[in-house]
């Protein structure tokens, strides 16, 4: 398949500097791309030599096979609009006047508006949601409603291409869910090509098939939103500590903001954590100890559980079981062979019946015999978690009069491990 929109090591510059360096990239028909990235990065440049606005001093930018830049403007303006960053407002043209305008394109010279015109752009307002605001002339608008106006005009051009810079720059929260909603329909049942700069990247995970990660004009990763939008991406673009966690009401993931990147110290770095978990009671430790710097592991996990899931999202080394299944000799061997390497071992409150017990077991050996840091996060009531008929609760008892050192939460173990 011919792509919708295609890149070949473009370069461009203002001066003497480049925005834009060697890019290369294809955009398949039908597709919804977000571009993203920290401000400088070249997002809207990029956008701007995709429509043609801008012309790059190296490369080429072709539109089904063709090079954009020999495309007559109408001609172009009837397969791809575009929804700039800034909607300038200040003519006295009404509403529908400057939605209307959008169907110029498609119209002869001197040629009046036909029904199919004015059927079109009636149908634009009402999918942006600014029939009512036809009468009003666009210099007496709000900037989300400006906003909604210049995206209705270029929905009247009927493009096969839609290009936004920024579209819910000026919106609230409701109208910025409204216009990704009608743009991912559009995208899906009239096979629209979305590309849109987007600065809210919860927002490009929601709704974006593909993203494009930009970091000093060039492309530092392109794909699915999963494959992307990485805490290792987001850190080394944007300079901040991130936390990824899926979301079970729209099947994508949340991106949450944990802190600016913090110079990690050597003995950070090297510091090995294994942690002795389960059942989600290790997320929150796991999520923190990797962004601090540390070497994390956990085992033995199940298959499937949530804290498996988790340390996978975050490719640590795990010692895992098939779902619901008792500690086998491989998944035991693997979990002496990462708690042999650690430098801490960290107990989570997690239920231990016979099934897991050797995961305790081989906790306390390793206190025992090797003199192993161990960290406990202590159950609020002693027993709360043993099923084994009082074996989990000995071990516990022998680890503290070994020295474990038994803290209420995981926020003290961050604390007694060093993370600030």
């Amino acid at each position: 398949m011919i792509p919708s929109l295609a890149a070949h090591k473009i370069t461009f510059r203002y001066t003497k500097e480049n925005i834009l360096e060697g890019l290369s990239l294809e955009i398949s028909q039908g597709s919804f791309v977000s571009i993203i990235g920290p401000n400088g990065s070249g997002k809207s440049t990029l956008l701007k030599n995709i429509s043609a606005e801008y012309s790059p001093q190296e490369g080429v930018v072709l539109l089904e096979n063709q090079d954009i830049f020999k495309i007559k403007k109408k001609n172009l303006a009837r397969k791809m609009a575009v929804v700039p960053q800034e909607t300038a407002g200040d003519f006295s043209f009404s509403v529908w006047e400057t939605v209307l305008m959008g169907r110029m394109p498609h119209q002869k010279r001197f040629q009046g508006d036909s029904e199919r015109d004015l059927a079109i752009t009636r149908q634009a307002m009402e999918l942006t949601n600014i029939w009512h605001l036809r009468d009003r002339l666009i210099n007496e608008l709000s900037g989300g409603e400006k906003q909604r106006v210049i995206v209705a005009r270029a929905l009247a051009q009927e493009p096969k291409v839609l290009l936004l810079d920024e579209p819910t720059s000026h919106l609230d929260l409701l109208h910025q869910l409204d216009l990704l909603e009608l743009l991912q329909r559009l995208n899906k049942t009239q096979g629209l090509t979305v590309i849109a700069v987007l600065h809210d990247l919860n927002l490009a995970a929601q709704f974006s098939q593909k993203i494009i990660l930009l970091n000093r004009g060039r492309i530092v990763a392109y794909g699915d939103p999963a494959e992307v939008l990485t805490p290792k991406n987001i850190r080394e673009s944007y300079c901040i500590e991130v936390a990824i966690a899926a979301n079970e009401i729209t099947g994508r993931f949340n991106i949450i903001p944990l802190s600016k990147l913090k110079e990690k110290k050597e003995k950070t770095r090297k510091l090995k954590i294994h942690l002795i978990c389960g059942g989600g009671s290790g997320e929150y430790l796991m999520e923190h100890l990797y962004q601090a710097g540390y070497s994390v592991s956990c085992g033995v996990l199940n298959i499937g559980d949530s804290d498996w899931k988790k340390a996978k999202e975050l490719h640590l080394e795990v010692a895992e079981e098939a779902p619901f299944a008792p500690i086998g000799q491989a998944a035991f061997q693997a979990n002496a062979d990462l708690i042999q390497k650690a430098d801490v071992i960290i107990v989570l409150p997690v239920p231990f019946g016979l099934g897991n017990l050797a995961n305790l077991q081989q906790t306390a050996e390793a206190l025992r015999i090797y003199g192993k840091r161990v960290l406990i996060v202590a159950p609020a009531q002693a027993g709360q978690y043993d099923f084994t008929g009082g074996e989990a609760e000995k071990l516990f008892a022998e680890m503290a009069a070994q020295g474990a050192i038994c803290l209420p939460s995981s926020q003290d173990i961050l604390e007694s491990i060093g993370d600030e």
